[in-house]
This record gives structure tokens, sequence and C-alpha cells, in this order.
């Protein structure tokens, strides 16, 4: 690899996390009451380390940037990391270049465990039900999508698609059954968030993704050479010494937990983790080692500028993220169609 080439990886890698911190900044000032850059990171500073800023504005403002649109961006960062990595890891294990969890489903599984958790089962273990049972949904999802296409024999990258739409339309039409059978009262909210939204993040319940982001995303890190060797074949990988069909199981297990944890809190979500692997590999090339933190860092970017053009384009009024992302992607799943 030339001087120059390295010159420009890190100045790419460099220049993805400047954005990031610009994207989470602009995410926090804009809004219904807008806030200067200045007073966001110095209202962020005196939370972290008090009176190392002198105060010169209102608690009204202290309470929107730091109690509603800071864990709102936060949430935003971890929800698109986790589906850009969940994208990226299902399309090496697959060998599908149009493998995502809202495509295959996987989003559906846990849309449906966390609608039985809200509307029919309660909080009986506290905050961690929702998530659980997203979680549950997710796995059996995947479970059934897999012995589906075994069942019919669908292993080519259009039919495995095929097979996760039509899975996903079934477990949908579930979840709807669920809603039908639920409390009148509670099924606005649970519609509004099966479109996807971020207006419910608290910080008290930030720690559950962060942990889930954390240790999932790490041990797909750790596995980048096996991802590796999965995008060229599964007879190159088992001439390696690596058990495939083992592998590919705890990837979709692992998967699962986070889509489900995302979905929980997030709402469905779709096509992040279909165009961020994708725009990471034309931009930075299909080593692994590359692709699942720059997917990481890229997702975060698209959902923060995702839920911006969510909460400004019929201000004061916030449209669903998934409406946004659903439009941006759907564009995107065509040129990628196209591209063959």
């Amino acid at each position: 690899m030339s001087p120059n080439i390295k010159v420009g990886k890190v100045s790419f890698t460099f220049g993805a996390i400047i954005t990031l911190l610009i994207s989470l900044s602009v995410a926090i000032s804009v809004g219904s009451v807008p806030v200067h850059l200045s007073t966001v990171w110095s209202v962020i500073l005196n939370k972290l380390s008090p009176e190392i800023v002198k105060q010169t504005w209102s608690k009204g403002r202290e309470a929107i940037i730091w109690d509603i649109r800071f864990p709102r961006a936060l949430l935003s960062m971890m929800v698109g990391s986790g589906l850009a990595i969940v994208g990226a890891s299902l399309q090496a294990v697959t060998r599908n270049p149009l493998a995502d969890p809202h495509l295959l489903g996987i989003s559906s599984g846990a849309a449906f465990g966390a609608i039985l958790a809200l509307l029919h089962t309660g909080l009986f273990i506290g905050l961690l039900t929702v998530p659980l049972f997203a979680f549950m949904g997710a796995l059996v999802a995947t479970i059934i999508i897999l012995g589906v296409s075994r069942f019919t024999g669908a292993t080519s990258a259009d039919r495995l698609i095929l097979t996760g739409v039509a899975v996903s339309f079934v477990i949908m039409a579930g979840a709807n059954i669920l809603i039908f059978l639920g409390d009148v009262r509670a099924t606005h909210t649970v519609v509004f968030w099966m479109l996807g939204g971020l207006g419910f993040a608290q910080w008290t319940q930030l720690i559950y993704p962060f942990v889930i982001l954390l240790f999932c995303g790490a041990w797909i890190f750790s596995q980048v050479s096996i991802l590796n060797a999965m995008t060229v074949g599964d007879e190159t990988a088992y001439t390696l010494g690596i058990q495939v069909a083992r592998f590919r199981l705890i990837v979709f297990f692992v998967c699962a937990l986070i889509t489900g944890v995302m979905v929980a809190f997030s709402g469905i979500i779709g096509f992040v983790g279909l165009m961020v692997p994708h725009i990471v590999r034309m931009l930075f090339g299909g080593d692994y080692i590359r692709v699942i933190p720059l997917s990481a860092i890229l997702g975060a970017i698209l959902l923060l500028w995702a839920d911006i053009a969510a909460r400004t384009i019929m201000a004061p009024e916030d449209i669903p993220i998934g409406i946004v992302t659903g439009l941006v992607g759907g564009a995107f799943f065509i040129w990628l169609l196209g591209k063959k």
C-alpha cells in the first residue's frame, strides 16, 4: 500500500470523526427552539464538569439541550451504528449485498416482540422487558427465515431477500393483530413508535443500547478476519479452518441481539444497514477491518441527519424518522438493483 493511499485513508477516517462531531452539534442545536452551538457545548461541558463554564443560559435552554436533545442525539448515533454494523455483518456471512435487518425481516420480529411487551405482557421485569422481548422476536424471526430459506432452497441473493420480505409480511400481520387487540389508548403511541422515532430517548434508558452496541460491536470487530474469509465463500473459509455454519449462527444471534435492542428503543428504521456498508466499501474498500468501524461512524452520521430532517421539514411537528430513511433508502435500493 503506497504512502499516499495510507494518508488518504487516515484523512478520511479523521474527517469522518470530525463530521460525526459536527453532526452531533447540529442535531442538538436545531429544532423548534434554535440553540447556538456555543451554548450547546457550554451546557454539556458544564454538566460534565460543573462550573467549568460560566452559566449565561436559561434553565429552559439547559433542559432542552441536556434532557431532550442530547439523549436523543446519542440514541440516534447508537441506533445508526448498530444497524450499520448488523447490515455489514449480514452481508458478509450471507454473501448477499442486499442483506439488511429490515429487508430480511429481523426488524419486524423485533417489533413484534416489543409490541407484545408494550401492549399485552406489561413491563413485568422493568425497563428490560421491551428490549428482551424485542431480542427474542428478532431471534425467532431469524430462525424462521433461515428455516424457510433452507426448506425452499432459497440460497441465491434475490430469493433470500424475497424470503425475508415474505416472512416479514407474516410477522407484521401478527404484530398488527396484537395492536388491534391491545388497549386503544396505547395503540396510537405504539403505531407512531413503529414508524421509527427517537423522541422517547431518556438518560436512564441509554445504558441498554450502549452496552449491547459496545460489547457486540467489539466482538464483531474482533472477527473481521473471519468475515473477510466469509465474503470469499464457504469453501475458502473451510480451508482456513473456520467452522462456517457455527460462526454464521453466532453472527445471526449477535445481529438479532443488536437489532432487537435498537428497535426496542427506536422503532423500525429501515435501510440504514443496507446503505451504509455499501457506501463504505465504495469509498474505502472491502476489507472488514475498515468496513465495520467506518460503517459504525457513517451509520451514526446518517441517522443524525435523518433525525435532523425529521425534526425540521415540518417543524414544529416531528416526522417519524423511519419515513425519512425509507425515502432515502428506497431510492438507494433501486440504484443498487440497477448496479446489479
